[in-house]
Parts: structure tokens; C-alpha cells; sequence
């Protein structure tokens, strides 16, 4: 459990105003279940220190039509919402939908595809600014309305926070290079929205948050203009043949291909690679799962991507598990494989016997 103190809701004025670009006359959306941190993030604390008027739409499983019905009919004018909502809407006829009062659209809880940010400009004019940060935090990297968006960047730093991408000696990394993703509070510089600690957990809290940096967990590299880009959660980063490969950018790959809806990298133990690449994807309508398409997709992400990176083995499935955010998780992904590679490994056993 993550815990804050009284100043966390002034925390979130980055987050509504200088996010979501909010304003007394706004009408603010942010997909959300109350389950979820994100709600105090985009229902609540900095919305309503804007001003800004909360449009809340519930569902029990979302749709998407309905959703972006619901957006042009009451013309709401922020929209936040993880990437897979994005990644649904560019699939579907926008052009029927009057969204003329839609100001500004935002996405976080995933890093977003350049191939959805493409689509989605092209069909409604509007940029999606990505933003990043956590449960523990607010916004603390962002692009924000003054800044032009560089699609698959989570953008740059916000003001009072001290970003850092660190090697394993908490040395500063140079551009381009990647490395851990901290906030420095060493001088004694705890911005407001930054965390207390985990509820009753100290060791926890002493795991992550050590020396005067908080390490957020994450891996990431900025580039020469001071852009940050996240590659994964240190979990999810692959190691194959000696290669370090993060799942969004073969993720981005296959979803330049259109037979592709959505879809997750992981990796999955081998004994020569160490691990090997594997996408596990949801298929756009009108495609059928076939070993020919898994060839083309194979093919087709061979050129994009360096040559390791591509998967090795593609499982096609009806439903991606998710958290109630909309992450993906890719952690359930790794299990089930792990299981099912188990049960086989049990098979073989048995007919042996």
C-alpha cells in the first residue's frame, strides 16, 4: 500500500493543468476504474483545483463506441486513457462522431505505439501527449501542451522534479544511452506528490528508495533534446543471446502490420538463447490465425526492428489479460506460458513411463 501526505492533491495541479491542459470551463474524462490510482490522478485532486468539471462514464467491460459516443454527444473536452483504448478507436469510424469540442487527448499507464499516434492524428487532428509516472508519484515526465510531441516519447521532466536516467552506479547516463529511471532526492529535495513509503513496509520502501534516490523500476533512456523514452519495466526487459530487448519497440513493430490489434512481447525461457521473443496477439478483424500470417508477421517485423529482436513464436488469442487500468500484463502472460510448458514437459514424462 502506498502512502501519501496531506500535499499529494497540490501534487496533481502538474498533472490537470499542466497535463491535461484543464480550465475552469473543461470537461475532463479520464478512463479509469476507482479501483486504480489513476482515479485520484484524473477524477479528482488536481481536476477540481482547475476548475475543470469531471465526466464520469461507467461500464462493467468497456465499448468502445459507446465510449467515444458518449465523448462527441456530451462534448468533452480532455480525453486521458490508457493505449489500449487508442489502439481500438483507430480501428473503428471516427469520422461518424462529431468530436469539435475534443481539445486535447492524453494517454499514460503503457507507453503508446507511434504507429496509434500516427493513426489517431490522422483521423481527428489531434496529437495524444503521452505522460508518465505512478501510484508513488504524479506526473512527473510529461509533454505538455507547449512542447511538440516526438511520437513514443513519454516527453520531458516536469518543473521541481529531478529526473534522472542512472547505470548501476547511480552515475548519470549520456543521451541515447539506457538505464534506470530515478527521481534524486539527495539534497533533500522532496517534491510535492512524491510519496511517503509503503504502508507498514519499510524494507520495501528501503529496497527502492536508498541514498537519496528513489528508483522508480523502470528502464528508459532521453535523447539529445532531453526526451525521455521508456523501454520497460526492468521485469519485462528480455535477455536473448546476449541482447537486451524491450517489448515496446517489437510491440510497435507488429502494430504497424494491420492485421494486428493489439498485442504483448514477453520472453520465454530457451536453453541455447536464454530466452526467445514471443508476441501474443489479438487479431483485427477480418484476419484469421494461420501459420502463413505468423510467417508474414515474423517477416514483416525482421524489417523494422534489428534482426534479434523478432519473435520467435506467436500465439494469436481472443483477450489480452489486463489489469483494471488497461495495462497489460505480461506477467500472467509469462505464467501461463511457463505453465502450459510444464504441463507438457509432465506429458512427456508420463508417455515415457
Amino acid at each position: 500500500m502506498v502512502y501519501h501526505n496531506f500535499t499529494y492533491p497540490l501534487g496533481h495541479i502538474i498533472t490537470a493543468r499542466f497535463w491535461h491542459n484543464l480550465h475552469e470551463n473543461s470537461l475532463h474524462l479520464t478512463v479509469a476504474d476507482t479501483g486504480w490510482g489513476k482515479a485520484s490522478w484524473g477524477k479528482l485532486y488536481g481536476q477540481w483545483l482547475c476548475e475543470a468539471a469531471v465526466f464520469v462514464y461507467d461500464y462493467e467491460r468497456i465499448n468502445y463506441n459507446e465510449l467515444i459516443a458518449k465523448v462527441a454527444h456530451y462534448g468533452v473536452t480532455s480525453l486521458c486513457a490508457p493505449p489500449t483504448v487508442y489502439r481500438h478507436l483507430i480501428k473503428e469510424d471516427l469520422s461518424k462522431y462529431d468530436l469539435s469540442k475534443l481539445e486535447q487527448v492524453e494517454t499514460a499507464g503503457e507507453p503508446l505505439n507511434p504507429e496509434v499516434f500516427y493513426r489517431f492524428k490522422n483521423m481527428t487532428g489531434l496529437e495524444l501527449k503521452e505522460g508518465f509516472g505512478q501510484t508513488e508519484n504524479v506526473a512527473i515526465i510529461a509533454t505538455f501542451p507547449w512542447m511538440k510531441p516526438k511520437p513514443g516519447s513519454i516527453g520531458k521532466p516536469a518543473a521541481t522534479w529531478d529526473i534522472d536516467i542512472v547505470d548501476k552506479n547511480n552515475n548519470s547516463c549520456p543521451p541515447d544511452v539506457e538505464g534506470r529511471l530515478v527521481i534524486r532526492t539527495e539534497k533533500n529535495h522532496l517534491p510535492v506528490g512524491l510519496f511517503c513509503g509503503y504502508y507498514r513496509d519499510e524494507k520495501l520502501t528501503e529496497s527502492i528508495w536508498k541514498d537519496g534516490i528513489y528508483d522508480t523500476k523502470d528502464k528508459a533512456y532521453r535523447d539529445e533534446d532531453g526526451y525521455y523514452w521508456f523501454i520497460g519495466r526492468s521485469d519485462d526487459v528480455i535477455k536473448s543471446s546476449g541482447y537486451r530487448i524491450g517489448p515496446f519497440e517489437v510491440e510497435s513493430a507488429l502494430m504497424t502490420h494491420p492485421a494486428v490489434l493489439e498485442c504483448a512481447i514477453t520472453g520465454v525461457p530457451d536453453e541455447e538463447r536464454g530466452e526467445i521473443v514471443k508476441a501474443t496477439i489479438i487479431l483485427a478483424k477480418g484476419y484469421k490465425a494461420s501459420e502463413e500470417l505468423k510467417k508474414e508477421l515474423i517477416d514483416h517485423c525482421k524489417k523494422i526492428t534489428a534482426p534479434y529482436k523478432h519473435p520467435r513464436l506467436i500465439e494469436f488469442v481472443e483477450v489480452l489479460p489486463k489489469t483494471i487500468s488497461g495495462k497489460i500484463r505480461r506477467v500472467e502472460i509469462r505464467e501461463n506460458e511457463k505453465t502450459k510448458r510444464q504441463k507438457g514437459k509432465d506429458s512427456l514424462n508420463d508417455t515415457k513411463k
